[in-house]
């Protein structure tokens, strides 16, 4: 059977904790340095700790070292991945192909997003030279991922969930281009986020300050079936920078969305053991919440932007009915809690946010009343409440086991098997001595009684015939020696992967590769040219500061957006060509390639 793979973001180890307690069956989390979130690297000693309690329930951690890598810096890379393979991390995650060129460990290497993995020429090629799981590229439609998994065998990873960059993961430069600040080297300074303008090249405005590079939030969360029939293994949870709040919630809500598929299908089991109990009911719009899309999965979607702002708008509650000196009366169902956050959109379409001091039913009390006009429609980017709960337990994750117990001539015989057929038995002597009472109902209590440990008692079998007497001493010591052996067990069984990247000179699909190929050192240099490629550029970081290149590649389109599009447009354009993104002193131009119908931009 398939295993299906949850892959939810660990900012740090206590993160990573909480999504393998919410369901993860496998996290991502940075590595000491050269991870595409530069914010978010992690020490060796806590990934260590975050692997050690993952692999308890045979879940999996992904590293990721997904930056390109400067030539002076390549020795320490192979040092960091030499020391996550002795400390058992289950993959490291890349981008850059000199890595490949190193003296390596017989670890699993993850192909990044950060790859640009768009083709079925390419995930062919990543799977010849070893990978072996493959991130897509987030912009690839559920016919073109159905088509990549029918000509491969490598494992699919895609993402499900969380914010989407406007650019091709890894080939977005405008941030190293206006605030030499390379995305490549995990330090994106988000040019994408900001407000501008967007003036034709007679200085007509088509519109001003809107974020028109900000895109709403990505959610699958109803294409989960669709995107397994395809071919997917892996459904990947974005958000490395995000806090624990957010990963408990969007893991559990996933979690319970892809169980209930599994459990409706005999083809399909999960990668990882133990079942969630969960303390709270998940919903994605009551953490960090732009709006949400399907993207490219179904269809080309006008829908896709979120141009009034790329904050957090979580979900509405309803419309201003009416607004008195010092309260507002909602015309809306939601209950809302004193603490709550409200934003709305202001007459300048700016986003203003205002807290709830009071709320007694539909009326509430702002701490400072905001300027505010009847039918203003209003959302709720803060749950007090909620993310109250989601400060205290929230879940726990447990491995059923199942426990007996037998009479035999000299004391009794306890066992305990748990749901990956781990079986440990343990025989106590005790001397005979006939019960005053029944005994198997206390047996049983005591049995129970794996409080913090990561087991549950599915079912307890009892089988005594002479009615011996059972200490509580001894169940105790049984119960404390049956799980301590169980765990030691499943470390004992749990096999590190263990894999090796091919050295070969299968061609790559490209002959010529320019800046777009990020090759930023010899090493990577040294891996194209094996592999055919005859010229190649050096990547954008290296380049000279003057140049003036592409700096965004786009399957997004504001044409298109706008209706402007001379294919699907309905709209004939009354402006004239190139426009251009004005912000400050930034200007950005606009190319559309109506072939690939994709938007490039220029700084």
């Amino acid at each position: 059977m398939r295993q299906i793979e949850l892959l939810a973001p660990a900012k740090n180890k206590e993160c990573g904790i909480d999504a393998i307690n919410h369901g993860a069956d496998a996290v991502y989390i940075g590595a000491p340095k050269f991870g595409a979130r530069l914010s978010a690297g992690n020490s060796i000693e806590d990934i260590q700790e975050l692997i050690t309690y993952a692999h308890l329930f045979n879940a999996k951690v992904y590293v990721a070292l997904n930056t390109i890598i400067f030539d002076n810096e390549l020795k320490e890379v192979e040092e960091i991945i030499h020391r996550l393979y002795d400390i058992h991390a289950d993959a490291i995650i890349v981008q850059d192909m000199g890595i490949l060129q190193l003296n390596l460990p017989p670890i699993s290497f993850h192909a990044s997003t950060q790859v640009n993995n768009q083709t079925l020429e390419k995930v062919q090629f990543l799977e010849q030279v070893g990978f072996q799981q493959v991130v897509l590229a987030r912009e690839l439609s559920l016919r073109e991922i159905r088509h990549i998994a029918q000509n491969t065998s490598v494992a699919l990873e895609v993402f499900i969930h969380g914010a989407l960059c406007v650019s091709y993961s890894g080939q977005c430069y405008a941030s190293q281009a206006l605030c030499h600040r390379s995305a490549n080297r995990g330090e994106c300074a988000q040019i994408c986020r900001l407000p501008y303008d967007l003036v034709d090249s007679g200085g007509k405005t088509i519109f001003k300050n809107k974020h028109a590079l900000s895109l709403k939030d990505l959610d699958l969360s109803e294409n989960l079936e669709a995107l397994i029939d395809a071919g997917v293994t892996s459904f990947k949870i974005e958000g490395r920078l995000k806090d624990s709040s957010y990963v408990k919630n969007i893991t559990a809500f996933y979690r319970q969305k892809i169980d209930a598929i599994i459990d409706s299908r005999k083809d399909i089991i999960r990668s990882s053991s133990g079942k969630c109990t969960y303390f709270f009911t998940p919903n994605p719009q009551k953490t960090f919440y732009r709006g949400s899309t399907s993207y490219f999965l179904l269809h080309r979607n006008s829908d896709i932007h979120s141009f009034d702002t790329p904050k957090s708008i979580g979900e509405k509650i309803g419309t201003v009915k009416k607004v008195e000196k010092d309260n507002i009366l909602i015309d809306g169902t939601e209950k809302i809690n004193n603490g709550d956050g409200l934003c709305f959109l202001s007459n300048k379409n700016e986003l203003e946010g205002f807290r709830v001091n009071k709320s007694v039913n539909q009326t509430i009390y702002p701490a400072e009343m905001p300027s505010l006009k009847r039918g203003i429609l209003l959302h709720r980017n803060l749950d007090f409440e909620f993310i109250k709960q989601l400060s205290k337990k929230t879940a726990e994750r447990k491995i059923d086991i199942d426990i007996s117990v037998k009479e035999t001539e000299s004391g009794f015989d306890f066992s305990a098997t748990d749901e990956n057929n781990n079986s440990v038995a343990i025989s106590i002597p005790v001397e005979t001595e006939t019960a005053q009472r029944p005994q198997e109902k206390n047996i049983e209590i005591q049995l129970s009684k794996l409080g913090d440990t990561i087991f549950k008692a599915k079912t307890i079998s009892i089988n005594i015939t002479n009615d011996k007497f059972m200490p509580s001493s001894v169940l105790t010591e049984a119960r404390r020696s049956l799980v301590e052996h169980l765990l030691d067990l499943r470390k004992k069984n749990r096999k590190q992967n263990v894999c090796t990247i091919v050295r070969n000179n299968v061609p790559y699909p490209e002959k010529n590769l320019i800046y777009l190929g990020n090759v930023s050192n010899e090493k990577s240099k040294e891996f194209y040219q094996n592999h055919g490629v005859r010229n190649i550029q050096s990547a954008f970081e290296l380049r000279d500061k003057g140049q003036s290149e592409k700096v965004m590649f786009c399957k997004a389109c504001i044409k298109y957006a706008l209706g402007y599009c001379p294919k699907h447009g309905n709209k004939e354009l009354p402006f004239q060509e190139p426009f251009f993104l004005i912000h400050k002193n930034y200007k950005l131009q606009l190319e559309f390639d109506c072939k690939k119908c994709e938007m490039h931009i220029l700084a």
